[in-house]
This record gives structure tokens, C-alpha cells and sequence, in this order.
């Protein structure tokens, strides 16, 4: 989305085929297939170039689908270039720091890949919502965030962020699936219901929250995720033209042929 744009999430479709006919449509399996080899290769040269990194932000309801995502785009990468990071609840030795500090520390070094799980916009969602903080603490926030950002950006950090949009009925059909199966009981909480009854509130978080802090540098992709292989592949193909515009390329390292002799 474009810096400053305003939005209304409720007028925004959560469910939307884009140019294939069905989930079973060949061109989708192709699309995925090609994509997620080309982010492979690409991520790879990042890796090896050890020169930038890329922070992707990973946001939703409740059952927006970020596990299924990350399953889906990050298994296949290469493992020592890429790191996925969940945050939870602030522990009291976070809670002793600026909002910044725990997440700060987890930002990819160069040649790597980072996924947020989750992230320092829970400080502006979650703590805005669930009144944790008053307004002229998590409004300010905001900037710094932006600011934080533009750091990062500054540094050799490309910034993607993600909103995986779905509507309030495709989450209540998945509440409902977890609860039929016992094998997925784990998921679901007490936190999950009252999150579900502010729906309207963290709606308009949201909308805040994207509007004020997607930036040339770092913007949000609104991703309709009722659908997860639409998910799947709408977001696949931003990383993988984000990689192809930063071109990174390997170390040109010179090895003389006759002289690295392989052991028969």
C-alpha cells in the first residue's frame, strides 16, 4: 500500500481468486513451483553475498494462517540463511526495556532472511486494544517505529511486511475446525474468544497502524488470505521481486582448477 493511504479493511475482499480459475487450475501449481525455486536461488545468492539481509513482518487475526505460511515459504529455503522468530507475551526483563529492545536484537545479520512471527506492531495492535499502555504512549510509537525501520533500511536491511487479511466468518469456520479436531486443541485459547469479540477495535488498529507506517522503504502488502494457496502464492512472487530488484549477487572468488586437486 502506498504511504499515508488511507483504508477501510471491511471494503478490502479477504477472498479473491486473482488471474486463476480454482485452487486446482495447472497455472497455480506452475506459478508456485517456479517461484518458489527462483526464491530459493535468489536466497541463496543473498546468503552467499553476505552483504544485505531482509526482513520479512508477518501480521493477522487470530488463524490468519502465518504458521501455514511459513511452512509453506520458508521450508523450502536454505536453512543456514534463514531464521523465523515468534514473539510472545514480554517477559519482565523485556518489559524493563523500550518496546524495541527484544526485537531489535533478532533483526537478520547480513546474508540472512528473518521472519517476524508476530512483531513489534503488537505494540500498537494488541497493547492499543487490550488498554496495556495509554494512548500518548502507543500512539508515539508509531514514529518510532518508522524511524526504527528507516534504520534498519538505512543499514542494508530491506524491510516487507504483510497483512494476511481474512474475513471474520473464514475465521470463525477455522476456530470451529480446530475445535472438531482434538489433535488441535493446542491452538486454541481463552485469549482467542476475547480477540474475536474485539474484532471491530483491532480492525481500526490495524488500519492505523498500516496507514502510518508503510513507507517506500518498508510497505505493507495486504494479502487476501482466505484462500492459503492465494496467500501462498501473492506473497512468494512480492519476495521473490523484491530479491530480484536487489539483484544480490555471489563473491567473486577465483579458484585455479589445477590447483584445487578433489581427493578420488
Amino acid at each position: 500500500m502506498k504511504p499515508g493511504q488511507k483504508l477501510k479493511l471491511s471494503r478490502i475482499p479477504t477472498d479473491t481468486l486473482g488471474p486463476f480459475k480454482n485452487k486446482h487450475d495447472p497455472a497455480v501449481e506452475k506459478r508456485l513451483h517456479k517461484d518458489a525455486k527462483e526464491l530459493c536461488q535468489l536466497q541463496e545468492l543473498l546468503y552467499a553475498e553476505q552483504r544485505r539481509s531482509v526482513l520479512v513482518v508477518l501480521q493477522a487475526m487470530d488463524t490468519g494462517g502465518k504458521d501455514g505460511l511459513l511452512r509453506h515459504v520458508v521450508g523450502p529455503l536454505d536453512s543456514r540463511g534463514v531464521e523465523v522468530v515468534s514473539f510472545k507475551a514480554q517477559t519482565e526483563t523485556e518489559l524493563a526495556h523500550d518496546f524495541l529492545w527484544r526485537v531489535h536484537a533478532h533483526t537478520p545479520r547480513k546474508g540472512q532472511m528473518t521472519f517476524f512471527n508476530r512483531s513489534h506492531y503488537e505494540d500498537v495492535l494488541a497493547v492499543r486494544v487490550m488498554k496495556l499502555q495509554p494512548e500518548e504512549i502507543w500512539r508515539q510509537r508509531f514514529d518510532h517505529i518508522a524511524a526504527f525501520e528507516r534504520l534498519l533500511s538505512d543499514e542494508g536491511t530491506r524491510v516487507v511486511k504483510f497483512f494476511l487479511h481474512i474475513s471474520r466468518d473464514e475465521q470463525r469456520r477455522r476456530l470451529k475446525e480446530r475445535l472438531r479436531d482434538p489433535a488441535k486443541h493446542w491452538k486454541l485459547s481463552p485469549e482467542d474468544l476475547v480477540a474475536r469479540a474485539e474484532w471491530k477495535e483491532y480492525e481500526s488498529a490495524y488500519e492505523e497502524a498500516l496507514s502510518r507506517t508503510s513507507t517506500d522503504q518498508s510497505p505493507w502488502y495486504i494479502v487476501p488470505a482466505d484462500r492459503k494457496w492465494v496467500r501462498d502464492v501473492a506473497v512468494t512472487r512480492v519476495l521473490v521481486d523484491l530479491l530480484r530488484e536487489m539483484n544480490p549477487q555471489p563473491p567473486k572468488i577465483k579458484i585455479d582448477p589445477k590447483k584445487f586437486k578433489i581427493p578420488t
